[in-house]
């Protein structure tokens, strides 16, 4: 943690030349922005196919009762009460959960964010490992041609859950999934060696290729989320892919493993399964937050409060990470002697992110706001994270999580601390990068409604699904008005559905701002923002190499907006410190 940086060094990074062909440039490319945008295209695809599929079992919800032909979807001959079979279904549900975490969330937040602005922000002229990099996002891209087949195999796609529970999952009789289960799990143990490489790539960078004068201490935030995140899954992620092994071999060979009736154990593979979902939940969750905390000294033109203490948060939220995971076993028979240390560490855990939340609160305090696009976004984040913390506290105690446990008020609270992360960080931080990303400047009057309706929609949604659950009603029930307790809750089921096509809809403007800003959109300068970090010390775009002039030399701190004597409201990294 010293103040010195190791300079770049021929042992440290093989240079690449600059690509002359289409191949070389956009396809089979080293560079590392390229591969951040190639990650960021297979994300947005499966955010977008993921979404839709919550829309599809949203309707089903809302009208479960309305024939499908009435839709003209299927021929009269298939016809059924209801808007999709209930093994599609269930499909559906099992496919929106596997994608939105692992094949979006991570591609974007950490696949695309992570490849194309963490070495820039360490001042480096690619990744350490560049093939390695196109690797990765190759790697990715298999698991996700894997992935879209199993849709097309005899017995569909998976069925099982997102969290791939055996027997369900260990067993195809069980479920009447055959090839779609195995495809499933291939693709999930792709997409881990995907992100494996990427890991080593995102650590050894930022260790070994800092530009001269950035310690650590004076590392963006961004980074120090970035490389916690790589941590914890290339730490966590070793015993789920034993696992995946074991359950393969339970679906093709005939092992049991995870098969009660022949002497295995399947609440085994929720132990597994959970010793890494939990550290992933804050895969996911720290570069989301990472580029909230880029974002807010920006446009508050005011330093983060609490720097450090934020950064040993985030290394405490990672380190307790690791022994929280039983609090998911709750209502699984667990010896209550067993169940009172992991509700203690769960609840633990809200310390170190209640840290950076009122960090983030206090680095607003007295502060020059300005409500652009990235700002509101970062400020959505920041309000739907809270209530994500909050509703989190009764599903960390044993004795309410045993009435709460699988119903949709853990569904509203998981969307409130994943969606605020992935969805609303990421849409903060493309708004605030894509000028770097692509020399172009979004139009902001397009942003700002896309933020409203997104916000509001967002949380026209959860909120309503946390009533719904605190009076009982169980996630994945096909059809509500078999259970005639839930039959008025009805309306509160079609009013969500509504507000899921509205937030659906909404991202047609996102759409739009792209396509018009790449066309004719106003060309971005270096520095649109007038930020301090080394990301905006380059063109935008950035050119090969990112640095043209060489690898830049740091002097001062990431966030130093308002220094007292300075001519400006902002100092960049780059300034020395006589010209303060």
């Amino acid at each position: 943690m010293g103040t010195h940086a190791p300079a770049h060094g021929g042992s440290q990074h093989a240079d690449h030349p600059e690509p002359t062909t289409f191949w070389s440039k956009y396809v089979f490319s080293v560079d590392h922005k390229v591969i951040g945008k190639q990650y960021l295209g297979i994300g947005v695809f499966w955010a977008v196919a993921g979404g839709l599929m919550a829309y599809v079992f949203r309707w089903q919800l809302a009208w479960p009762e309305t024939p499908v032909p009435a839709f003209g979807w299927v021929p009269e001959p298939y016809m059924y009460e209801g808007v999709v079979p209930p093994e599609f279904y269930n499909s559906l549900v099992t496919m929106h959960g596997t994608i939105m975490v692992f094949f979006a969330a991570m591609p974007i937040l950490l696949g695309a964010f992570g490849n194309f602005v963490l070495p820039l922000q360490v001042g480096a002229p690619d990744m350490a490992f560049p093939r390695l990099n196109m690797l990765s996002v190759w790697t990715l891209g298999v698991a996700s041609l894997v992935l879209l087949s199993s849709f097309f195999v005899e017995g569909g796609a998976a069925a099982h859950g997102w969290t791939g529970y055996a027997p369900l999952s260990a067993d195809p009789i069980y479920t009447g999934v055959g090839l779609g289960g195995t495809l499933w799990l291939l693709a999930l143990a792709l997409e881990f060696v995907s992100f494996l490489m990427g890991g080593v790539n995102f650590l050894v960078t930022t260790i070994n290729m800092r530009a001269p004068g950035l310690s650590f201490w004076r590392l963006p935030l961004f980074v120090w989320m970035e490389v916690t995140a790589s941590v914890l899954f290339l730490l966590s992620v070793g015993p789920l892919v034993a696992a995946a092994v074991m359950l393969m071999l339970d679906r093709t060979i005939g092992t049991a493993f995870f098969l009660p009736d022949r002497g295995g154990d399947a609440l085994l593979w929720q132990h597994l399964f959970w010793f890494f979902g939990h550290p992933e939940v804050y895969v996911i969750m720290l570069p989301g937050i990472g580029i909230v905390l880029e974002i807010m000294p920006v446009f508050s033109r005011k330093p983060i409060f609490g720097y450090r203490a934020i950064i040993w948060a985030t290394i405490v939220a990672g380190a307790l990470s690791f022994i929280v995971w039983a609090h998911h076993m709750f209502v699984s028979g667990i010896d209550a002697r067993l169940a009172t240390p992991f509700s203690i560490t769960t609840i633990l855990i809200s310390v170190p992110f209640a840290v950076m939340v009122f960090a983030m609160i206090a680095s607003l305090w007295g502060a020059s706001i300005t409500l652009t696009t990235p700002m509101l976004f970062a400020l959505g984040m920041l309000a739907a994270f809270i209530v994500g913390g909050v509703t989190g506290i009764p599903l960390g105690t044993a004795a309410t999580d045993i009435y709460l446990h699988d119903t949709y008020f853990v569904l509203a609270h998981f969307h409130y601390t994943l969606f605020p992360a992935a969805i609303l960080g990421g849409l903060a931080g493309l708004y605030y990068w894509f000028p770097k990303m692509f020399g172009k400047q979004l139009d902001e009057g397009l942003g700002k409604l896309h933020f409203w309706l997104t916000f509001v929609s967002y949380n026209c949604i959860f909120i309503p699904l946390f009533t719904v659950g605190i009076a009982g009603h169980h996630r994945r029930i096909y059809n509500p008005y078999e259970y005639e307790f839930l039959k008025p809750f009805q309306p509160t089921h079609q009013f969500v559905t509504w507000a899921a096509v509205v937030l659906v809809l909404t991202q047609l403007i996102l759409l739009v701002n792209v396509v018009r800003t790449l066309v004719a959109g106003k060309k971005a300068t270096d520095n649109p923002w007038n930020a301090n970090t080394l990301e905006w010390a380059t063109a935008s775009p950035p050119p090969h190499g990112n640095f043209p002039n060489g690898v830049p030399q740091v002097y001062r701190n990431p966030y130093e907006y308002s220094v007292p004597g300075a001519a400006e409201d902002w100092t960049p990294q780059t300034a020395p410190r006589n010209a303060a």
